[in-house]
């Protein structure tokens, strides 16, 4: 009896190892992929910065498919991966650390099973579609591949399902803001080496300065939304949300101080010292509530 019990608390532990180098694995592809919002997500309290590292391993990893592995078929690597995570859900375990960590915070946090489908949808089309021609067709795209991810945050930050869908707006809203920033920091890449246009006003006209205030404004529009829910988000999970939304304000700002001719050929950054500036703007904002 006292054998088995001890053997049930080895194997207890053994798991807990495994899951917590898996969470590492995780980290550590957030890190190396992405350094601003791996600061930035130092910034969430202790007990929910796991789960925020996890879902964003996940997320990368099923961008590394569809962005970068061109010597591989991408659609047959996606399937599998779909695959192995809905059985990673399901199991409550996974032999891809990336997707054991992911199903620890999914079946923890009771994740929306449906925001799941819709990234991976958003996800396909990266592989088989190269152009959007309407604003539906890239409000789709949008939701399935940043707005769902916010969602998927802020079922973690949340602790009831009412301050969920009081927050579940604005939240889509930065979660817009912070992909269209991305399609126009990125859009040389995107149109040059991708072959894809994110921005239906591109298809049958030039990037000019006319086109890309355009989009700005539409930018700005959301940020204005999304600032209303940041305000009002747990203290967990404040601080961290609103440095990333200071520097991704920043970014658009410096993009429209950027020529159009110059965004469409250079990737515009912001500096290591304004990053640091940010982060303690932010911290001074959220200490004092002048947000």
């Amino acid at each position: 009896m006292v054998f088995a019990t001890f053997k049930k608390i080895k194997v207890a532990s053994t798991f807990k190892l495994y899951t917590e180098s898996c969470e590492t694995i995780s980290k550590v592809i957030i890190r190396k992929y992405s350094t601003s919002f791996y600061i930035s997500s130092l910034l969430f309290s202790k007990h929910i910065r796991t789960a925020i590292f996890n879902i964003y391993g996940f997320v990368r990893l099923a961008d590394e498919i569809v962005d970068t592995f061109h010597e591989h078929n991408k659609l047959d690597l996606l399937n599998s991966f779909e695959a192995d995570t809905y059985k990673a859900i399901q199991e409550g375990i996974s032999l891809n650390p990336i997707l054991h960590s992911f199903q620890q915070t999914v079946n923890h946090y009771k994740i929306n099973h449906e925001y799941i489908q819709v990234f991976l949808k958003s996800m396909r089309f990266d592989i088989n579609k190269n152009e959007y021609s309407s604003a539906d067709e890239i409000d789709e795209y949008i939701y399935g591949s940043a707005e769902v991810v916010g969602l998927m945050c802020l079922q973690v930050f949340c602790k009831t399902p009412e301050e969920f869908e009081l927050l579940k707006p604005p939240a889509i809203k930065l979660g817009a803001a912070f992909q269209k920033v991305n399609f126009l920091r990125d859009i040389h890449n995107d149109m040059e080496n991708l072959q894809r246009t994110y921005f239906p006003n591109l298809l049958h006209a030039e990037f000019t300065e006319s086109v890309k205030n355009e989009i700005i404004e539409d930018i700005q529009a959301d940020f204005t939304d999304a600032h209303k829910g940041i305000t009002q988000l747990p203290r967990e999970a404040k601080l961290a949300v609103y440095t990333a939304f200071l520097y991704y304000q920043q970014l658009l700002k410096k993009l429209k101080q950027t020529p159009a001719a110059q965004i469409a050929h250079t990737r515009i950054r912001v500096s290591d010292t304004t990053k640091l500036i940010l982060v303690v703007r932010a911290f001074f904002a959220c200490f004092f509530r002048i947000m």
